[in-house]
């Protein structure tokens, strides 16, 4: 794994980043938001760098797809394995920023910049600086701050009336699964890989339960919660029930929510955001302080495209 320190690429132990044994994510640095005079909400202004594999980059994906923003908002993918030069870009690079690596990106927006290039990065062509890097806020400016650009109309996946649920639900969610699966992972010592696991399950029980009785997260209605696990629900089987060793139970192996997991998969423009091939070469062949040898698994088989259960709940397609 590499960062920047100072403006210049640098490796760094992947040990001595999780020397305590518990993995602990580092805080994104551009919070920039649109739709005031710094970054209006121009149609062809911005850009994102994604990852297929990246959880977090995916929500952007997701909701550039829902709201219908192909053509407002332009997008660059990554090679699916990140190595020593981090994320590289796919294609020999990218044609708006001119980037070969993300790295580059970071620095162009500030040349003595220190910390993680990661991925969701929105860019802003005219400014030619990084927006913001931070993937639940880019998705909250993807619901609304281009609503007036929008090819689809979708209600608010962050209704005011709903918000201190949906915020309740997403610290859940995001402690104890979405960021879970990298804490069981990653952990270096049993201790750690144990609690992690272990808040991992109760977590997905507590949502499994929560799913018996109302059709999404906060009830009737898809919110941005809903979003935020699947990102996380669509990659379990394939990758952290084996690679993370998150292997109390597969997703399939949970009722309602395996049957949900299918239900947002087939929600129009959801499917073509998500690409398991390269999600799972990302894991198995970047991760070489969990999988040495690189080997990407030829299995499991998955199916989110046979029919679901959720039509017994009250709520529907939007």
């Amino acid at each position: 794994m590499g960062i920047m320190v100072q403006g210049k690429w640098t490796q760094q132990d992947f040990a001595k980043r999780n020397q305590k044994g518990s993995y602990v994510r580092p805080t994104t640095a551009f919070r920039g938001v649109i739709g005031g005079p710094e970054f209006p909400a121009e149609a062809g202004r911005y850009h994102l760098i994604v990852a297929h594999a990246c959880p977090w980059a995916h929500r952007t994906l997701i909701f550039r797809a829902l709201k219908g923003l192909e053509e407002v908002i332009s997008v660059a993918y990554v090679e699916p394995l990140m190595l020593e030069n981090g994320w590289v870009l796919m294609d020999g690079g990218d044609p708006v920023t001119g980037a070969k690596y993300t790295y580059q990106i970071y620095a162009q927006a500030v040349p003595d910049y220190s910390g993680r290039c990661s991925v969701p990065v929105l860019w802003d062509k005219k400014a030619k600086t990084i927006v913001n890097n931070e993937s639940s806020e880019i998705i909250r400016m993807l619901n609304s701050a281009f609503d007036h650009l929008a090819n689809k109309s979708l209600p608010d996946m962050y209704p005011e009336d709903l918000r201190g649920e949906i915020d309740a639900v997403n610290e859940l969610v995001y402690e104890n699964i979405n960021n879970g699966v990298y804490r069981t992972g990653f952990a270096t010592t049993q201790e750690a890989y144990e609690a992690a696991y272990s808040n991992l399950f109760d977590a997905l029980d507590q949502v499994e339960a929560r799913l018996d009785g109302q059709r999404y997260l906060t009830g009737p209605h898809l919110t941005e919660a809903d979003w935020r696990l699947f990102a996380t629900l669509v990659r379990f089987d394939a990758v952290y029930v084996g690679h993370f060793k998150c292997n109390r139970q597969r997703i399939a192996d949970f009722p309602n929510l395996s049957n949900y997991l299918r239900e947002l998969y087939q929600w129009p423009g959801i499917a073509a955001t998500v690409d398991i091939p390269r999600t799972k070469e990302h894991y198995y062949g970047s991760h070489d302080a969990v999988n040495p040898f690189g080997i990407v698994p030829l299995g499991p088989v998955l199916d989110f495209d046979s029919p679901h259960d959720r039509e017994r709940l009250p709520g529907a397609a939007e």
